[in-house]
């Protein structure tokens, strides 16, 4: 990317974005290829899911992802250039369009800070290739509008595609306009329809009956020393008597889950996926990978006593324990096959959510250069904290017991930046939602030891949230 050295704060005119975006037109026309150009500016604190709902259309495409517990959020909206790819090849595919467009693209004002410049927002399904889906195996989109806060300070960015022949006098005025609005954003009120409070019909495409027999079925599998683990779903779709808003839903979801990731995809046809998803799958900052193997899962108790005892409970519990280890070591394994050096604590920790708790290990390593982030997501999705192991063995199974696509449910959500930084959420705790129709997800992993009824509550446990959420 080349940075052009304009200080939007000190140039702040219509006059200097028309010269500056005419100058990127008559780059294009000497280059022979249009040029994405971004424009980054520092504005007053900002809630990017409030700038979200005020230019939300179902017709346009956006990405959303907060951790509210670390003050860190993210939305793009509409898009000025879009990528999909299907196959074993879609990570690097995914890869090499980032790496495209970054050559010819024209980056200026506060590009550096957390948040700069342009982003790339990703979403990846579960299975590499499959039926028509309303979500690509692979899709990448860079937003015509992102928002982003941390720690109290938020970085507005405008993108846009200057080719020979663009309308330079339009293109100002329509970026004027943007740096004015979020310069002194008023926060209108959202046109929300009134919660749903009535569901119409619950359907299980998964019947709890079909679902115990998937996991007598998977245990007799790995008995016979098919694999050693392997995670089954279910899902539970909801009709009501009036259409959901993804935004309504992702503001109930940001307040009931603060450690967890709130994140809403739309793929510009009335499709949502969103959800609240505990589980990052990777994290790259300034040359430092950060991944984590969360596998292994109790429900929370009615109080403190309680609550620990379900924790030292989970600590103790053998069959637990052995399927987050299988996690934490192909985890591990997948790094040192890339030339890394994991590091990681020798016993489990916890991680607790309002709902249910988790056994926990992080896991970190040094990232050279020539290691993209991508590169580092296609060895490790999926983990088996989401498909199975042996990975080989156990994937392939997955959809004939389960019997339905997952699509994005379990897939790689995120973003990745010019620098090569980015994020990677694990698509769990989540619903597909378009108009009054919501599926919702919930899995748990099967090793050697499990009970059917077990696992069947702990994915009825996974379904409340959400069912909870979707109706607040």
């Amino acid at each position: 990317m080349i940075v052009r050295p304009l200080n939007l704060a000190e140039s702040s005119s219509p006059e200097a974005l028309r010269q500056f975006l005419n100058e990127c037109r008559q780059h294009a026309a000497a280059a022979g290829r249009a040029q994405l150009v971004s424009i980054s500016i520092e504005v007053s604190a900002l809630d990017p899911l409030a700038v979200l709902e005020s230019i939300f259309e179902a017709t346009e495409r956006h990405f959303y992802v907060e951790r509210p517990a670390e003050g860190v959020a993210l939305a793009g909206a509409e898009a000025v250039l879009t990528f999909s790819a299907h196959g074993p090849g879609r990570f690097a595919a995914c890869q090499e369009f980032i790496a495209q467009t970054l050559r010819h693209t024209i980056g200026v004002g506060c590009v550096e800070r957390p948040f700069g410049g342009p982003h790339f927002f990703t979403a990846l399904t579960f299975e590499p290739t499959g039926p028509d889906e309303p979500f690509a195996p692979a899709s990448v989109f860079v937003p015509r509008w992102q928002v982003a806060a941390r720690g109290g300070r938020t970085v507005a960015v405008a993108n846009l595609v200057i080719g020979a022949e663009t309308p330079v006098d339009l293109a100002a005025q329509k970026v004027w306009r943007a740096h004015q609005k979020f310069s002194a954003f008023d926060y209108p009120s959202p046109e929300f329809p009134p919660p749903v409070a009535v569901v119409v019909a619950a359907a299980e495409e998964s019947t709890q009956a079909r679902y115990r027999a998937a996991v007598v079925g998977a245990l007799a599998e790995i008995a016979r020393g098919d694999y050693e683990k392997i995670v089954l779903a279910r899902t539970r779709e909801l009709r009501t008597d009036q259409a959901f808003h993804p935004l309504r839903v992702l503001n109930g979801l940001r307040q009931r889950f603060p450690d967890c990731y709130a994140f809403s995809v739309a793929n510009g046809q009335g499709v949502s996926f969103i959800g609240a998803s505990p589980e990052r799958l990777l994290e790259v900052r300034a040359g430092r990978l950060k991944t984590e193997a969360l596998a292994g899962s109790a429900r929370r108790g009615a109080g403190a006593s309680e609550d620990a005892a379900f924790a030292v409970a989970l600590l103790r519990d053998e069959k637990e324990r052995r399927e987050h280890a299988m996690v934490v070591a192909f985890i591990a394994e997948q790094l040192r096959g890339l030339g890394l050096a994991p590091e990681h604590a020798a016993l489990p920790g916890l991680r607790r959510f309002a709902n249910v708790q988790h056994l926990h290990t992080a896991i970190e390593a040094d990232l050279p250069a020539e290691v993209r982030l991508l590169d580092v997501a296609e060895r490790l999705f999926p983990t088996p904290a989401v498909g199975g192991s042996p990975r080989a063995a156990a994937l392939p199974r997955i959809t004939a017991l389960e019997g339905f696509a997952r699509g994005l449910y379990a897939g790689a959500l995120g973003w990745v930046d010019h620098r090569g930084d980015g994020e990677l959420l694990v698509g769990l705790r989540s619903a597909l939602m378009a108009g009054s129709t919501a599926r919702l997800y919930a899995g748990a992993g099967i090793v050697a030891g499990s009970d059917p009824d077990q696992e069947l509550a702990e994915t009825e446990l996974k379904f409340r949230a959400m069912h909870e959420a979707l109706r607040a």
